[in-house]
Order: C-alpha cells, then sequence, then structure tokens
C-alpha cells in the first residue's frame, strides 16, 4: 500500500513541473537576442560644433576679419544648423562654360581621427575664368568621417556671397556640405554639377 502511494505522489509531482519544463523549452536564444537588442542603447549622434568655435576656424583658416566671418557662418547655422565636422582645404578649378574643380583637404570631427580628403568634378553653367582658393568646408549629418567618400551634387540657387566669401550647398541623403571660399581668380555666374570626394587623388573629374 505503501508503495502505491509513493508512485503515486511522484506522477503528481511530475504532471505539476511539466509547466515549467515546457516554458524553458520555448525560451528560445533567438528570444534573449531580440530582447537584448531592444534594450541596448542607439547609437550616438556625432558631437557638433558651436557658431563661436567655426567663426574662429573660419576667420584663423581663410584669412579674413572675424566679421567677415560671423557674417557667412551665421547665415549657414541659421539654415543648416550646427555642424558635426568640417574640412579645410585647397582647391584649383577652371571653367569656360565647361569647368574643372579639384581639391584636397583634411577632415575633422570631434572624437574621430582627421582624415585626408580628395575631390574633384565638372561643373556646367555660365562660368569664365579660373581660380585657386582656399576652401572651408561645413559638414552638416555627416556621423562618421567614411561616409564623405561620396559623390555630392550642387543644390541649385543655393550659391550667395556674404563679406567676400561665396558659399553653396551640396547634398547626398541627409548630409550636406557647405564649402566656404575665398581666393584669387574670377569666377562668374552659376553653375550647375557635382563634387566626387575620395580617399586618393584622381586626374578624371568624373
Amino acid at each position: 500500500m505503501d508503495r502505491r502511494h509513493l508512485l503515486l505522489a511522484t506522477l503528481i509531482a511530475g504532471l505539476a513541473t511539466a509547466p515549467a519544463f515546457g516554458a524553458l523549452a520555448q525560451a528560445r536564444p533567438e528570444d534573449n537576442a531580440a530582447t537584448a537588442t531592444a534594450t541596448s542603447p542607439a547609437p550616438q549622434p556625432a558631437p557638433t560644433y558651436g557658431e563661436d568655435e567655426i567663426v574662429h576656424r573660419v576667420s584663423d583658416f581663410m584669412g579674413v576679419t572675424a566679421q567677415a566671418a560671423a557674417t557667412v557662418v551665421e547665415k549657414t547655422f541659421k539654415e543648416q544648423g550646427r555642424p558635426t565636422g568640417y574640412i579645410t582645404g585647397e582647391e584649383g578649378s577652371a571653367a569656360f562654360v565647361g569647368g574643372v574643380r579639384y581639391g584636397k583637404g583634411v577632415l575633422r570631427m570631434k572624437g574621430k581621427p582627421d582624415v585626408t580628403v580628395y575631390w574633384r568634378g565638372p561643373s556646367v553653367g555660365f562660368d569664365i575664368g579660373g581660380n585657386g582658393s582656399r576652401v572651408f568646408v561645413l559638414c552638416y549629418n555627416l556621423q562618421y568621417p567614411d561616409a564623405i567618400y561620396r559623390r555630392f551634387p550642387g543644390v541649385d540657387g543655393s550659391a550667395y556671397f556674404v563679406g567676400g566669401l561665396g558659399v553653396n550647398y551640396q547634398k547626398a541623403d541627409d548630409i550636406t556640405l557647405a564649402p566656404i571660399r575665398a581666393g584669387l581668380g574670377l569666377r562668374l555666374g552659376a553653375n550647375i554639377g557635382y563634387l566626387a570626394y575620395s580617399r586618393s587623388s584622381h586626374i578624371f573629374p568624373f
């Protein structure tokens, strides 16, 4: 009699623990991975530069007064916000209706190593003349340095001149570049084209 009672108690205990074993069997590794992904923090956006520090850097690099730099920087900040990086460099260009432009510079971002950037591209429009100039490029929504290496078409109608400095916008996806130029030479009119940014120099402009 005692033996039958023992067997019955063992059977009841096994039935009671079965749901728990079933729940453990259904807890798959991919469910745990999904939970970890859902709770992991999102990537932090790249740090930005303030207006005052950009004004000082544009003034020092371009060799213009702080007042002239502040005028053009204020306009770009008002239209685009705070940049996540900037390029300091030099370029040469020439045009007669159709033209070409080549340049080289250094991309700087907070918390990231500096990288060398080359650019080149054609321009088509009512241009005549040639120039060599320093260029200070403000980079907006650039989250990491490698994202600069692509083609950036010019934004029609975005060119303007403030305080002796010329600015226009280039855009690819969510990234906007605002090159600020000053230097010797003559460029008349507005042009439509693009600039391709790369890790190495290229002779062919297209």
